[in-house]
C-alpha cells in the first residue's frame, strides 16, 4: 500500500491499491503512434431534477465497464541474518537456535523473494481494449492482469504508458466488442453534485458506494504537486479502489478515485479523484507518444492576497511575478505585475487554475491569454513551449545515469534557505530515491549538482540533459554541500541501505 504521511495529527493520505510489496518496474512497451478515441458526453448536468429513488439505472450503465487490475512483484525480504546471529535478539523475541547455538538452518534471517501481489481498479475505455487506472497500481509490476465480467474474463496486460506525476496508467488487453465508460466533463461539476464511486474495495468484489462532490480543486500539497486539483467526495471509498470510477448522476466517469484521508487505512469519507479532463490530456499522450509533455508559458505566479487585490484593484486571476527569460511568455511581451485573467477565453480564477489548465495543454498549442496591466485590458496568442523536466528518473532510459535523483533550478529562495554563494550555479537535488545507487553513495537532499562527470552543470535542464547523456554505470558527480564542494561516485549497480551524507573532513576544508 502507498503510503504518505501528512501533518495532520494521525491522518494520512493513502493511495487506494491493495499492495503487498514492490519490485523492479514493469517497462512500458513501445508503440507506434495510435490515438485514443473516447466515448464522451459534455452534456450539461440536470440539476433541477427530483431525488431519485433508485440508481440501478446508473450503475447498470456504468459497472459493466470498471474492471478489476492485479499486479505482480517479486518482492525481496530484507537481510536479518546479523540479528538472527545475535543471542539476544533471539531470546527476545523467541527465535529459536540452531545446532550450533546460531541462527536457525532453515533462513537465519537470509534475504529471499516471494511473489506478491497488488489489486487496484480500471476503466475499459475503447471497445478494443484500452483500460485506464492509476500509476501507483501497476508500478513496479512484473505482471499485470485485468478481470471482469460474469462469467469473469481475465487477460494480461500492457502498460502502454505510466505517468507519475498525475499518477495515470494505461494497459491495453487483447480483445474487442468491450464495454466502455462514457467520459463526462469534470468542469461542470459543483460542489453538492451526487456522484458514485465504482471499484472493488479490498478485493471482496465489485461494489457501488453513494454521495455527493464535497470539494473542488484540492490540493494536498502531497502527491502530484502542482498537478494536483482533486475531486474530493464522501462517497465511501476504501483500499482496492486505486483507478476506479468516479461518475456522476447520469453514469458518466468524471473522476478515477485515487486516495483517501484516514486514521485507519478505511474510509473516513475524504476521498479524492483524479478530474477526468486531466485524465484523458495524459491518456491521450501516454498512447499516441508513450509519453507526456506539458505546456509551458514561462511566468512565475503569485496568488491575490487581499492586500495584493486591493493594490491591483482585482481579487480574481493570477499575478505574474516574473517572466522567465527566453520563453513563450517573454516573447509575447507579457511582463512582471501583468494579472492574467482569462485563457482561451475562461475566467482564470486564481494562479493555482492557470497554472493545472497550462500544463494541461501540449506544447505547440496557441492559447488565448487575456490579462490587466495598469487597470487595462489587453489580449495576445502565446503558442506554450515544452515545460522543463524537473526529475533526473522521469527522463532517464534505462543505461542513464542518477536514477532516482529529482532535481530543481537555483531560485532566491534555495539561495537563502541553503545560505548558497551569490554566484553559485547548479541543480539543486529535492529528492532521492532511498533504494538508489544515489542514495547508497550518499546524495541527499539539499545537495548542489555542480558537475557530472567533469561537464557543468548550470540549472536543472543541463543536470537532467546530461544524466540522460551520460551511459554509466557510473558517474563522478561534483556537488557542493555545507558550504564546500566535494566529489561523489555514483554506481547505478550498486543499491540498497543508503549512506549516510559526508561533509568534506576538516583537513580537506582547509587544503
Amino acid at each position: 500500500m502507498h503510503v504518505k504521511f501528512l501533518n495532520f495529527n494521525s491522518f494520512i493520505i493513502i493511495f487506494l491499491g491493495l499492495s503487498f510489496g514492490a519490485a523492479a518496474p514493469l517497462q512500458a512497451k513501445e508503440n507506434p503512434a495510435k490515438s485514443l478515441k473516447l466515448t464522451t458526453d459534455v452534456s450539461p448536468i440536470d440539476r433541477d431534477s427530483f431525488d431519485r429513488v433508485s440508481y440501478a439505472a446508473v450503475v447498470k450503465r456504468a459497472a459493466p465497464s470498471v474492471v478489476d487490475v492485479l499486479s505482480t512483484t517479486m518482492v525481496k525480504t530484507p537481510d536479518m541474518s546479523q540479528y538472527f546471529n545475535d543471542p539476544l535478539f533471539r531470546h527476545f523475541f523467541g527465535v529459536p537456535e540452531g545446532p550450533q547455538g546460531g541462527a536457525p538452518e532453515n533462513d537465519g534471517g537470509r534475504p529471499h523473494e516471494h511473489r506478491s501481489q497488488n489489486l487496484g481498479s480500471g476503466i475499459i475505455v475503447t471497445s478494443d481494449g484500452y483500460v485506464l487506472t492509476n500509476n501507483h497500481v501497476v508500478e513496479g509490476a512484473e505482471e499485470v492482469k485485468v478481470k471482469f465480467g460474469e462469467p469473469e474474463r481475465e487477460f494480461v496486460a500492457t502498460v502502454v504508458g505510466r505517468d507519475a506525476e498525475t499518477d495515470i496508467a494505461v494497459l491495453k488487453i487483447d480483445a474487442t466488442g468491450l464495454p466502455t465508460a462514457i467520459l463526462g466533463d469534470s468542469d461542470q461539476l459543483q460542489v453538492g453534485d451526487t456522484v458514485l464511486a465504482i471499484g472493488d474495495p479490498f478485493g471482496i468484489g465489485p461494489a457501488v458506494t453513494h454521495g455527493i462532490v464535497s470539494a473542488l480543486a484540492r490540493n494536498t500539497n502531497l502527491h502530484i504537486e502542482d498537478l494536483e486539483d482533486f475531486i474530493q467526495t464522501d462517497a465511501p471509498i476504501n483500499p482496492g479502489n486505486s483507478g476506479g470510477a468516479l461518475v456522476d448522476a447520469q453514469g458518466r466517469v468524471i473522476g478515477i478515485n485515487t486516495a483517501i484521508l484516514s486514521h485507519s487505512g478505511g474510509s473516513n469519507g475524504v476521498g479524492f479523484a483524479i478530474p477526468i479532463n486531466l485524465v484523458k490530456s495524459v491518456a491521450e499522450q501516454l498512447v499516441s507518444t508513450g509519453k507526456v509533455e506539458r505546456g509551458f508559458l514561462g511566468v512565475k505566479l503569485e496568488a491575490l492576497t487581499p492586500d495584493l487585490a486591493a493594490e491591483f484593484g482585482t481579487a480574481t486571476g493570477a499575478l505574474v511575478a516574473d517572466v522567465n527569460p527566453d520563453t513563450p511568455a517573454e516573447k509575447a511581451g507579457l511582463k512582471s505585475g501583468d494579472i492574467i485573467t482569462r485563457l482561451n477565453g475562461k475566467l482564470v480564477e486564481n494562479a493555482n487554475h492557470l497554472q493545472l489548465a497550462i500544463i494541461s495543454l501540449p506544447p505547440g498549442t496557441d492559447v488565448t491569454v487575456g490579462y490587466l496591466r495598469d487597470g487595462k485590458e489587453a489580449t495576445v496568442t502565446i503558442k506554450l513551449g515544452v515545460r522543463p523536466a524537473s526529475d533526473l528518473q522521469a527522463a532517464n532510459k534505462d543505461e542513464g545515469v542518477l536514477n532516482g535523483v529529482a532535481v530543481a533550478d537555483i531560485t532566491d529562495e534555495v539561495r537563502e534557505q541553503l545560505q548558497l554563494p551569490a554566484g553559485l550555479k547548479g541543480a539543486v537535488i529535492t529528492e532521492v530515491d532511498p533504494d538508489s545507487g544515489s542514495a547508497q553513495a550518499g546524495l541527499a537532499q539539499g545537495d548542489v549538482i555542480l558537475e557530472l562527470n567533469r561537464k557543468p552543470v548550470h540549472n536543472a535542464d543541463e543536470a537532467v540533459r546530461l544524466s540522460d547523456e551520460i551511459k554509466g554505470p557510473k558517474v563522478l558527480v561534483r556537488i557542493w554541500r555545507k558550504g564546500f564542494s566535494q566529489y561523489v561516485v555514483v554506481d547505478e549497480t550498486k543499491k540498497g541501505t543508503p549512506q549516510p551524507p559526508e561533509s568534506p573532513s576538516q583537513d580537506d576544508q582547509n587544503q
